[in-house]
């Protein structure tokens, strides 16, 4: 079970420290935010009420104002203690509360930034929000999300709280696995054991699919019973106090095809290839060009990715990546990584000309370098049943 204690209010202070400092360095008076991981990140909210649009709006001088669903009341008042709530029925337009909260906050006539980029905050809100207020409006996506890629101590320890429950949770599925199984008792016992070992509901996932599956990017159990020669692509996470630590594996069902030791050792290869290039000052594509070279060495030069893996933290559903963008180690990237960085790094060969194969780590990056979080779960080929 998780020892991590829940996010303390010094935590929180820091955060919306370096966010007004933030605003200011964006000459902006105020910020609107509509995405859940933001608005969790600086208030400390926590909760499945996010499918209905939430705003903060965060002032420069560092005061907050919440706006929701009146019915969130009891939650809010139970969580968020930086922040005054205006609460709206069902019968009344959000913005009409947002624009109460504006004028109380004293940014009527202001340069304000509003998330742009959020999957919740929709376009009639964002509309009726930027609607009938002498404010300059400009597009303030991002600017949060760049402040939560690099993780406090509580938020790492956290991460490695997820990563535990994951790892063990991951070859906990693997046991199960044989001829005749269902991949609805890999998934169930997925769920059993990461949940028993701390973790919270994760932004999605597992995914778990058979070979009939496999290029299925984002599909997972569906009910198809196991057979033997099958491979079966499992790609997990755990969550605790909603930060992630995704991992994955390929396995084997009784027999791999010829070639598959071959394949585990040329991604185990990429997987330290990837992580030794992952240091503090490099950049994000060079960790990229590694995995290639990689892939290059061994016959496939022209086999290439749109990334080896990306940035992960704090998340909500629908998704373990922290909102909709996905900030990937991508060929050519210029990122810069710093240390307090946590990456989901994959070393991918599938469809290719060797045989199918497939691991991934929940990795962090300190002052050293990079630190594989999900070592439990074996990366060399397993055979299950």
């Amino acid at each position: 079970m998780t020892s991590v204690p829940p996010i303390p209010p010094s935590e929180l202070s820091v955060r919306v420290a370096r966010a007004t400092t933030a605003l200011g360095a964006a000459g902006l008076d105020g910020l609107v935010l509509g995405v859940p991981e933001n608005i969790h990140y600086l208030s400390g909210l926590d909760h499945w009420g996010y499918f209905a649009a939430h705003v903060l709006i965060l002032t420069r001088d560092g005061r907050m104002a919440l706006v929701a669903r009146a019915m969130e009341r009891v939650t809010v008042e139970a969580q968020v203690t930086n922040a005054t709530f205006y609460g709206h029925p069902d019968t009344e337009e959000l913005s009409d509360h947002v624009h109460t909260a504006l004028r109380d906050l004293g940014l009527t006539r202001a340069r304000l930034g509003i998330e742009l980029r959020s999957l919740f905050l929709t376009p009639w809100h964002a509309d009726k929000i930027r609607a009938g207020l002498a404010v300059e409006w400009v597009d303030g996506s991002g600017l949060i999300d760049d402040l939560r890629q690099i993780k406090s101590d509580w938020e790492i320890a956290c991460t490695r709280e997820a990563a535990r429950a994951a790892d063990l949770a991951t070859l906990a599925a693997t046991r199960v696995i044989r001829p005749g199984v269902s991949d609805r008792e890999v998934a169930a016992e997925y769920h059993r054991v990461m949940i028993l070992e701390g973790s919270e509901y994760p932004g999605f996932g597992p995914f778990i699919r058979p070979t009939r599956r496999l290029g299925e990017e984002h599909t997972t159990w569906q009910g198809d019973t196991l057979r033997h020669g099958d491979a079966v692509f499992l790609e997990t996470c755990a969550s605790v106090r909603r930060y992630h630590a995704p991992m994955g594996r390929l396995v084997y069902v009784g027999q791999a095809p010829e070639g598959a030791a071959k394949s585990a050792a040329i991604s185990i290869e990429a997987m330290e290839a990837i992580c030794g290039a992952i240091r503090p000052g490099a950049m994000a594509g060079e960790a990229y060009a590694a995995w290639h070279r990689v892939a290059a060495a061994h016959g496939l030069a022209d086999y290439h990715r749109h990334h080896c893996g990306y940035l992960v933290g704090l998340a909500f559903p629908p998704s373990w990546t922290g909102g909709s963008a996905v900030t990937g180690l991508a060929p050519g990237s210029t990122r810069v990584l710093h240390p307090g960085m946590v990456f989901h790094v994959h070393a991918w060969f599938m469809g290719t000309a060797l045989t199918d194969y497939f691991i991934s780590n929940a990795v962090v990056l300190t002052e050293t370098g990079a630190e594989v979080l999900t070592s439990r779960t074996p990366q060399d080929l397993v055979l299950c049943g």
